[in-house]
């Protein structure tokens, strides 16, 4: 009985040491981790995702945003929208028998566009020359119109009229040009026949020639 009495109070003693133990050593740590903290400064808490309604970043220990009161964030992953394929439209192919159709009627009004036009060419009455005193057989066709034929004629009759000057006229044009320059008698003959013609083709209309291609106005 005395060896069960002091087995009991042995084993009591025990654990009544090892709690003592077990409550000095979890002191000790208590006390180094809040010494550890303090010597560590408060904890810094960072800026999580912006909030998805009004984009504000705010601290990431924060449950809901500061301004609009949004309990969610920007997904940090942004979904990828496929590309949207377009479709080419096919062109619709031309039924044969119309196009049959469209070219045949094309080429019928192409067709009396040109008989029109011959006809007319073949109906349009020949003009004849009206100076029928000129001809002494058949009417013949009319080659130049007649505001043509008028301008000639008019040309014509100028170069007629130069040709008619008179005697008296042409020598006091040749005695005019003979002394009107007398300091070189070798081209007595050549100023003559020179101003001389120059009269003639001022009376003719024509514009006076300075060599025998090139032609100056007056």
């Amino acid at each position: 009985m005395a060896t069960n009495a002091t087995r009991t109070q042995h084993d009591t003693v025990n654990a009544v040491v090892q709690a003592a133990m077990a409550k000095e050593s979890g002191g000790r740590q208590t006390g180094t981790g809040a010494a550890r903290s303090t010597a560590d400064g408060p904890r810094r808490v960072g800026y999580g995702l912006p909030c998805s309604k009004c984009h504000l970043y705010f601290p990431a220990d924060l449950d809901v945003c500061p301004t609009c009161k949004n309990s969610e964030r920007v997904p940090a992953v942004v979904p990828q929208v496929p590309p949207k394929v377009t479709q080419a439209v096919a062109e619709p192919v031309p039924d044969t028998t119309v196009v049959e159709q469209e070219r045949e009627e094309f080429l019928r009004q192409f067709k009396s566009q040109l008989l029109e036009a011959h006809a007319e060419v073949v109906n349009t009455q020949e003009a004849f020359c009206k100076f029928v005193e000129h001809h002494s057989g058949e009417p013949v066709s009319a080659e130049i119109c007649s505001a043509c034929y008028e301008h000639l004629q008019e040309r014509v009759d100028m170069f007629e009229a130069a040709l008619h000057i008179e005697l008296k006229e042409a020598a006091q044009i040749i005695y005019d040009a003979v002394w009107a320059d007398p300091s070189d008698p070798s081209k007595t003959y050549q100023n003559a026949a020179g101003a001389l013609l120059t009269e003639l083709r001022k009376r003719a209309g024509i514009s006076t020639v300075l060599g025998p291609f090139q032609a100056i106005s007056d």
